[in-house]
């Protein structure tokens, strides 16, 4: 039999969602099984052999598996820093303790912020002796046998996993590669990342924090994935395991085992591409992305259908400075915990219950009141979840919620709705960051709401921002891992480069470029893909001279060599207006900070299948009785999704059921469904 089925797989914190695609018939199959946080390799095996069961195929037919997680996110969300060491040139202990000396939104809006955990404190940080000037000259050699004896210390106190983080090692990786070298040697089993390595750029608090997460997820990370590929490799020979990275793009399962880092937004990126395609359908090209899993919320804006990469990104106050999608990640999910703060308020995450003990009503054994436990006591919730194999148990989140809510003298049905209240104001913060903190009013867009939970809460949140409309894609619960399908193979490649744009300086400029370029080309040659198939685009940050910060751009390929610096520099001037409203073209001089080269593989990509068109008004399957906050009790129509045809429309309030998610209408939104399944949601007059 041909190898026709591409398999994508995405790790959540609650559950993994798998897509078959059928080559030959275009047939898509869909499943959700629950996820294992000790090793999510095992879920993603399950999740496999049911698709391949309802496929009636075997592994034989599997041409392609592409998998997405939030493992590392989820990771960096619920802070498990344990084991963690550093090392830092001699002078440069408190690098991560001084960091950037600022706090969110400014002192006088952040009187009350408290500084985030160190992901290392300052007893398991170590002092070598060395040091390079900013050129990348040696100033001072190397001392070997305090290396040594630092990294000693570190592991007798229980350091497991170790980041490297020498001043200057961007302009000279030759000290931090012979520790990587000493440390192979003297301690196998230590797991080390080297900040050259991981991020060659100047900043030393941004480079050595990106080091040190890297790190933090690499033993979970690799032994996953090494144990995935080697399960896969037995059932199926040898066939490509493509990890989805945080850029958008695809890498070897090896690949991305050595650099974790890249994954910290895998199973998000794969989320706002199956949102941008889903878009694409139906005709809309401004988005904003609603992706609510089991333990986080992530949210990203797209204009004009076109991704944006940012090397900006904080992940719960942590700076990871490489190039991502433009994502903002919030701890709150389905999963997210309930609770009493400290002040007698109530709060929402970013603890998670998770796939185990999960939430309440999902009869795994716990027993804290969950985001998903207040859906499910309003009565938004079916008697079972993805297609039965999930009995909930509505009764026991009832009592939960009933205890819960006599902290504030209110019934189970009100501080459910309460929690969920709570919940969408962080989703909305969410939002907030990547559209009014920019200078976008996000009632210009339409809210893509998709993961397990976002078309539970997509009109409140809409409500909230004043959005008028709302698409929800066909298979919302699994649009992530439909996104990992809809991908390429994606390289970044930096250098920092400080050089002011003057006469002359192409000369320099040019080689840089072209050896990123050549490390591209190879790199993806070891992934399989043919030359005729790569595309090379040129980058660079910069900044008007006298600037803190820089803006990253990209030109085309194509253009040529005398031309790149200019097309940078020119892009440069647009992009600081856009961002800014000004720019200083002809009035002050531009500097380079850092150059890039991004390598892009082409892949096939799925088509999307229209369905069929409806035969007229669509009929409720059921009805139930729902909570709606302010309104009460009040009987609905229930909907199965499956019976929505293209035209189909429907009015709230009601309730859309489907195997991997719950689509929430209220009283004063209206629903119809396109031609490619998708279910629009418009806000009605008041």
């Amino acid at each position: 039999m041909a190898n026709t089925l591409r398999i994508s797989v995405d790790t959540g914190g609650t559950f993994t969602d798998v897509i078959g695609i059928d080559g030959e018939t275009g047939d898509v199959h869909v499943v959700k099984t629950p996820s294992d946080r000790e090793d999510p390799s095992r879920a993603l095996l399950t999740g496999i052999e049911k698709v391949l069961t309802q496929a009636n195929r075997g592994f034989d037919s599997v041409e392609m598996v592409v998998h997405g997680t939030t493992t590392a996110t989820n990771a960096v969300l619920e802070h498990e820093f344990g084991g963690i060491g550093l090392l830092v040139t001699e002078g440069f202990r408190h690098i991560i303790e001084i960091a950037r000396q600022s706090v969110p939104d400014g002192y006088g809006n952040s009187f009350f912020w408290v500084k985030p955990p160190r992901i290392v404190p300052l007893h398991l940080v170590r002092e070598v002796p060395e040091r390079l000037t900013y050129d990348g000259s040696v100033h001072r050699e190397l001392d070997e046998a305090a290396v040594l004896s630092a990294v000693r210390e570190l592991v007798d106190a229980g350091v497991t996993r170790l980041g490297v983080c020498l001043l200057h090692s961007y302009a000279n990786p030759m000290h931090e590669q012979r520790i990587g070298e000493l440390l192979k040697e003297a301690f196998p089993g230590l797991f080390v990342s080297l900040s050259s390595t991981v991020l060659p750029e100047y900043r030393e608090y941004e480079r050595a924090m990106t080091t040190l997460l890297d790190v933090m997820v690499k033993p979970y990370c690799r032994t996953y994935l090494d144990r995935a590929h080697q399960e896969l490799r037995a059932r199926s020979g040898e066939l490509p395991f493509l990890i989805m990275q945080s850029n958008g793009g695809v890498v070897s399962a090896r690949a991305a085992g050595e650099k974790p880092v890249t994954m910290l937004l895998s199973g998000p990126a794969g989320g706002v591409l199956g949102a941008i395609e889903s878009a694409r359908g139906a005709g809309i090209k401004n988005i904003i992305t609603l992706d609510v899993g089991g333990t986080s919320t992530d949210v990203a804006l797209i204009e004009d259908l076109t991704i944006r990469l940012t090397s900006e990104t904080v992940i719960e106050n942590y700076p990871v400075k490489i190039p991502m999608i433009d994502i903002a990640t919030v701890g709150t999910g389905g999963g997210s915990l309930a609770w009493v703060g400290p002040n007698g308020a109530l709060k929402v995450g970013p603890k998670s219950a998770g796939a185990v003990p999960g939430p309440i009503c999902y009869r795994r054994g716990g027993e804290l009141p969950t985001v998903t436990d207040a859906a499910a006591v309003l009565g938004y919730f079916p008697a079972s979840l993805v297609g039965g194999d999930l009995l909930l148990d509505r009764a026991s989140a009832h009592s939960v919620f009933h205890e819960f809510g006599a902290n504030w003298d209110l019934s189970a049905e009100e501080i459910a709705a309460g929690v969920l209240e709570v919940a969408v104001a962080g989703q909305v913060a969410g939002i907030r960051q990547v559209s009014t903190l920019k200078g976008r009013d996000p009632g210009d867009y339409t809210l893509v709401a998709f993961g397990g939970a976002g078309p539970l809460l997509a009109t409140e949140v809409a409500d909230f921002l004043g959005m008028t409309s709302v698409l929800v894609p066909p298979n919302p619960g699994n649009l992530s891992a439909f996104g990992l399908q809809v991908t390429d193979v994606k390289r970044d490649y930096v250098r920092t480069f400080v050089r002011q744009v003057a006469d002359g300086v192409d000369a320099e400029v040019t080689p840089v470029w072209q050896e990123l370029e050549r490390q591209g080309r190879d790199e993806l040659s070891e992934e399989g893909i043919n030359a005729a198939g790569v595309e090379l685009i040129r980058g660079a940050d910069l900044r008007y001279v006298g600037e803190g910060y820089e803006v990253s751009v990209s030109i085309p390929a194509g253009v040529s060599n005398e031309d790149s610096l200019a097309a940078v520099t020119a892009e440069f001037h647009a992009e600081h207006d856009r961002i800014y409203g000004f720019s200083y073209e002809g009035k002050q001089e531009v500097e380079i900070v850092n150059l890039r080269v991004q390598a892009i593989g082409r892949l096939h990509r799925p088509e999307l299948v229209g369905v069929p068109a409806s035969t007229g008004p669509v009929e409720p399957a059921a009805r139930r009785e729902v909570y709606w906050r302010g309104v009460g009790q009040q009987d609905c129509a229930i909907y199965q999704r499956s019976e929505l045809g293209a035209g189909s429309r429907i009015s709230g309030p009601c309730v859309v059921e489907e195997y991997g998610a719950t689509v929430v209408v209220p009283a004063h939104w209206a629903a119809s469904t396109d031609s490619f399944g998708n279910l629009i949601m418009v806000r009605r007059q008041a």
